[in-house]
């Protein structure tokens, strides 16, 4: 009797076969797609830009292998190597300068103010303009005789400034269009961070005597690193390929005072048809931001996140 209602139990729980059970899956369908699309979009471009940068090959003209023959050349290229100076100092200080006032918008947009929502809306407004329409107004300002700005400078006796037609200044009048423009990016991140904070800690410094200078450096700064860290690669990563606002505003000039390396490539490749030599420097600027990349990958790993309840 035991084993009928065994046999029966038996029969009533097995699950019925699922039909094409036995078959094989295979996740290549699906994977084939992407591959061909990446080959074809990123990997197949760089393979043969680095072939192209191995020939002496212009427009038009024959192409004959050369080997390591132009990055040779782009050693001893004065030009380009003084293009790789402009690109880290327009990178640095395109990053520093909105990071700064980026911080300190946040700090500022985070706390009571009235109509903080509305100010907050106004200040992010730069963020919204199309590049060539921002480098045409920036140029009129800053014209010599007829900018904007030489007439506000002189309300508090500066006298008239050559701004981007002077190599002195045009880098950092270029990175002064740059950091109007991305500061807003900052600020939003770094609220985002603020607003992540809890209360508890800043009640026990107060508790414990701590000014406002204390309670940022040893509160606000370390929990708001991550998102600091972020902008910074955020930053960085635009700065080095800026090149809209540039040629629109100077072309690399005075001479080639404000010339990146990205500009001297678009120069070589599209103005000289010089595509071997030009290639050659595109796989250069590559590695450069490869090895920032992964200076910036490290430093973001060596960057704690901050338990917001109960420390690191």
């Amino acid at each position: 009797m035991g084993t009928l209602v065994e046999q029966q139990v038996t029969t009533v729980t097995e699950p019925a076969p699922v039909k094409g059970a036995g078959r094989r899956t295979s996740f290549w369908p699906f994977v084939i797609p992407a591959v061909v699309v990446v080959g074809s979009v990123i990997v197949f471009p760089w393979v043969f830009t680095v072939w192209m940068s191995m020939h002496e090959w212009t427009v038009g003209g024959a192409r004959n292998f050369t080997g390591l023959a132009n990055y040779a050349r782009l050693a001893s290229d004065t030009r380009f190597i003084a293009s790789i100076g402009n690109t880290l100092v327009y990178t640095f200080l395109a990053v520093i300068l909105p990071l700064f006032f980026g911080t300190l918008a946040a700090l500022i947009f985070n706390s009571r103010l009235p109509f903080r929502g509305v100010l907050r809306g106004l200040f992010v407004m730069p963020m919204m303009a199309t590049p060539v329409a921002i480098a045409l107004v920036w140029t009129m300002m800053f014209h010599p005789q007829l900018g904007v700005l030489n007439y506000l400078l002189s309300f508090i006796g500066i006298g008239p400034q050559e701004w981007v037609f002077s190599p002195r200044t045009v880098i950092p009048s270029l990175v002064l269009v740059e950091t109007w423009q991305w500061t807003p990016l900052v600020m939003l991140i770094v609220l985002g961070g603020l607003a992540a904070i809890p209360t508890e800690p800043y009640e026990s410094a107060e508790i414990d005597g701590a000014n406002a200078f204390q309670r940022f450096r040893y509160i606000t700064l370390p929990m708001i690193a991550p998102f600091l860290m972020v902008a910074v690669i955020i930053r960085t990563i635009d700065a080095l390929k800026s090149f809209d606002i540039i040629y629109a505003i100077t072309q690399g000039g005075p001479g080639t005072a404000s010339e990146t390396i990205n500009l001297y490539l678009y120069s070589v490749a599209f103005a000289y048809y010089d595509v071997g030599y030009g290639s050659a420097i595109a796989v250069v600027f590559f590695a450069l931001v490869i090895a920032l990349s992964l200076l910036m990958l490290h430093l973001r790993q060596r960057t704690k996140w901050m338990d917001l309840q109960g420390g690191p």
